[in-house]
């Protein structure tokens, strides 16, 4: 793990997919290989390009709409309870729509079903504030947040697949641009509202500009992924003519042969899919309610929404360093420690005194947030292939998201019922202990294959 981000990518990793997995014929020539550079180094940028767009879409669907919860709860009549629920609609989707994106990735490519994931967050967007009240909403919210959850789950994926030897480079990129696809909403969508002429519709639906230049890196890409052929399918003939097989290749070749994994049998993926689980409640709950804490402890509402777009704006340094520390280390436990005393910090803040430390308990808030690229890496580390990480991702995610559905809507529910946020809160700070918990549980050394295999 040491060397993962200092040692050169060699050649055949900077080959895209359908290259690396077709074999050279012997005695093909230099001048060949060099011709086929060109077109290699031109799909790995398309590859980058898509991953940093798609990132920056991942969360302005469920941001912009926390800054104008208010508003939006206003215009369409919501009380707090169906608020909680409409905050709650985001890990539902998730963990819905999340555990279908393996198959769909092995029936289209991986990049035709991220491609049509950014068209769905797009549509959603555009539509969902002119839908028509409540059930409208909602019905446009999850079309976006479907597309969202595919994304998600296929992204660890495609940065496995194409970046193999700089997964904590590149999981760090994308959770670094992420980050900023969710603090940038929280902290421009109040503002920009108010220059639009007040018009909370207009607020929300500008965002969709963004979905839409996310879906043009990956259509060139779609027909290399629906090439690539199956490792299974090779012909004899095809195989008799590959070079010999390093131990190393030959040890990837067989880990993308084997059958699917039974992922219920390992342990660490069930910690793992707890501590997504739990790590995403803490998240929803802080992008729904954190604005609304604020305002009702006498903050004003642009100021609100600048607190928030800090927690979420932390998550771009620190989601590219933690990510890199990660897989230096044998072991990510000590890390998942300090995100979690932090997030406790922050909480008896908020509880204490929510206006007058307003910004420190922001920014001790956002290192916390820190454990969702924590978790991304972990998914990344704790599988030896690719088809290995589609099934953990796909696991962790729906399973974690499945987990974080009750949390913003209990939330709603005791702010309503108890007329104030002491309750709420106590309940955010009692759940970052087990997440700390199962946190170095996934943290531990060690691969689902192994684990799956051993029982």
């Amino acid at each position: 793990m040491a060397s993962e981000e200092t040692r050169a990518v060699d050649t055949r990793t900077a080959m895209s997919p359908t290259e690396r997995d077709t074999p050279t014929p012997v005695g093909a020539s230099e001048t060949t290989t060099l011709e086929k550079g060109p077109a290699r180094a031109w799909a790995t940028r398309l590859v980058v390009a898509g991953i940093v767009l798609s990132a920056v879409n991942l969360r302005p669907a469920i941001t912009s709409l926390g800054a104008l919860l208010e508003e939006v709860r206003d215009g369409l009549g919501m009380s707090g309870s169906v608020a909680g629920l409409l905050t709650s609609v985001p890990p539902l989707c998730f963990a819905v729509f999340g555990v279908m994106a393996p198959r769909l990735a092995r029936r289209f490519g991986p990049a035709a079903v991220v491609c049509a994931g950014m068209a769905a967050i797009f549509a959603g967007l555009l539509i969902r504030p002119y839908a028509g009240g409540t059930a409208g909403f909602l019905a446009a919210s999850a079309l976006a947040l479907m597309g969202i959850a595919v994304s998600n789950v296929l992204m660890p994926v495609i940065v496995k697949r194409w970046f193999p030897d700089r997964v904590g480079s590149m999981t760090g990129l994308y959770s670094m641009v992420l980050a900023l696809g969710t603090s940038l909403p929280a902290a421009v969508t109040v503002p920009m509202t108010h220059a639009l002429g007040g018009n909370w519709k207009l607020g929300l639906a500008v965002w969709a500009v963004l979905a839409a230049a996310a879906v043009v890196p990956w259509i060139p890409l779609i027909r290399e992924g629906r090439e690539r052929p199956a490792p299974a399918a090779r012909s004899a003939k095809a195989q008799a003519k590959a070079p010999a097989q390093t131990p190393a290749s030959a040890s990837v070749r067989a880990a993308e042969e084997q059958p699917p994994l039974r992922i219920t049998r390992s342990r660490t993926a069930w910690a793992l899919a707890v501590f997504f689980g739990l790590q995403a409640t803490a998240a929803y709950i802080t992008m729904g309610w954190m604005p609304q804490i604020f305002r009702d402890a006498g903050v004003s509402a642009g100021t609100a929404g600048l607190l928030l777009a800090v927690t979420m704006v932390m998550g771009v340094p620190l989601a590219f360093v933690i990510p890199r520390i990660a897989t230096r280390l044998p072991h990510q436990g000590p890390i998942v420690l300090v995100l979690g005393v932090c997030g406790l910090a922050g909480y008896a803040g908020l509880y204490l005194a929510p206006a007058a430390g307003a910004w420190a308990w922001a920014l001790l808030l956002g290192i916390a947030n820190c454990a969702f690229p924590l978790a991304l890496t972990m998914v990344g580390m704790r599988a030896r292939s690719g088809p290995g990480v589609a099934q953990l991702s796909a696991f962790a995610q729906s399973t974690g998201y499945l987990i974080s559905i009750p949390g913003p809507l209990l939330v709603g529910v005791l702010y309503q019922h108890s007329g104030g946020w002491g309750l709420p809160i106590a309940l955010m700070a009692g759940l970052m202990v087990p997440q700390m918990v199962v946190g170095v549980l996934a943290g531990r050394d060690r691969t689902v294959e192994e684990e799956a295999a051993a029982r």
